[in-house]
């Protein structure tokens, strides 16, 4: 069934940010999410639960804004976890949501060790 139907599809921003917090995790070197404002200057790692918080989309006139605050695995190479985590997240919003992209910013908010 190849049938176009007019119309404008939107899709909510938080609808995004859950995409890009499941997209996150499954990077490797990716502990969990952050908040995007630490506390005392100690980034805790938000339950499953609460992935988007630890996300921020914006719209803009170019497309979507997307802005990751993360914890890293300690011993990884935090620049080669952070562009696998831009081109994991780019994906997921061209080929999934498909969503113009205006740019992906990753923040590292802290390093943890796996338990």
């Amino acid at each position: 069934m190849n049938d176009t139907i007019p119309g404008n599809l939107h899709v909510a921003n938080d609808v995004l940010a859950d995409m890009v917090g499941n997209a996150a995790l499954e990077c490797y070197g990716v502990v969990g999410m952050a908040a995007p404002s630490a506390v005392d200057g100690i980034a805790k790692i938000l339950p499953a639960s609460r992935l988007r918080r630890g996300v921020v989309v914006t719209s803009t006139d170019a497309g979507v804004h997307v802005e990751l605050y993360v914890v890293i695995e300690y011993g990884t190479n935090i620049n080669t976890v952070s562009q696998n985590l831009i081109d994991q997240v780019t994906f997921a919003l061209t080929e999934y949501a498909r969503v113009p992209l205006d740019g992906v910013e990753v923040h590292v908010q802290g390093v943890k060790v796996r338990k």
